[in-house]
């Protein structure tokens, strides 16, 4: 399911993919973010190593590969295809309780892609190429098990087919958590890393993050994606919407970085 992303100043709610499967988590700005957040806790030794293998790279920051895998299908569709399940694990219908066997039997999942690509990079005898391959597919599946709606109900596609109308302008579930909230906010990258970056952090870090807590990360935005009135009771909603959720997307973004560098520091910290 990769998911669109948000474009940074855009306050249009951009429609998403309907397809099953076919959506990305936060968007573009929301990735960024996560990326950078991340980059703020990362050891010496962690960015040492990520700056190395991200030489040659157009963008060579954190942020710059943190779209990359929602960018597959126009650059590299077979390996579009074949990671495009690997952006989401579908749950809620489980009461959030994530059963491999049942989940992601061939690992064809978020929660199983994160462990693998962290793996993957994590070994240093293997070629570079994969393990940048793998250091861009972690930096994203961190960002979007963190997005509630990607390890939500699979009989809506994570809110895909969920209709709503926001202020005149329509577009579904899916879409307005990916990104139209934060767009909706008129920040720009610089004032949103401000804001996320003075919120508490409001989430005890696993003790050892290798390999990775997927599995909790999946099932606590789940969680979020089951509470009453995330599904809004009607299509037409407004500002108190907005309102009411926003915070939640933003933690799960604060807390998303913080993952993400306790990953990344596990994997190359030395």
């Amino acid at each position: 399911m990769t998911r669109p992303l948000f474009f940074a100043t855009s306050l249009v709610l951009v429609a998403v993919l309907a397809a099953p499967g076919e959506a990305s988590a936060w968007g573009r700005l929301g990735h960024r973010l996560v990326a950078a957040l991340a980059w703020d806790d990362l050891k010496p030794a962690t960015r040492a190593e990520i700056e190395r293998l991200l030489q040659g790279e157009p963008d060579p920051t954190l942020p710059g590969i943190a779209s990359w895998a929602d960018e597959l299908r126009e650059h590299d569709p077979d390996l579009g295809k074949r990671s495009s399940k690997w952006h989401y694990v579908n749950i809620a219908e489980d009461d959030c309780h994530y059963l491999q066997a049942k989940h992601c039997p061939n690992g064809d999942c978020v929660v199983e892609a994160i462990r693998m690509q962290t793996k993957i990079l994590a070994d240093r005898s293997r070629p570079q190429a994969e393990r940048l391959q793998a250091l861009k597919f972690v930096v994203h599946f961190v960002g979007d098990v963190h997005q509630p709606l990607h390890a939500g109900y699979g009989r809506d596609k994570g809110g895909n087919d969920v209709q709503v109308n926001l202020n005149g302008k329509g577009t579904n579930l899916h879409s307005l958590w990916d990104s139209g909230m934060l767009n909706a906010a008129g920040l720009d990258e610089a004032a949103w890393l401000q804001r996320l970056r003075a919120m508490p952090l409001a989430v005890k870090l696993p003790r050892s993050p290798l390999p990775p807590a997927s599995i909790e990360w999946a099932e606590a935005s789940c969680r979020i994606a089951v509470r009453p009135g995330l599904y809004p009771s009607r299509a037409v909603i407004g500002q108190d919407y907005l309102d009411t959720w926003r915070p939640t997307a933003e933690s799960q973004l604060r807390i998303a970085g913080t993952q993400l560098a306790a990953t990344l520091n596990a994997a190359l910290g030395g």
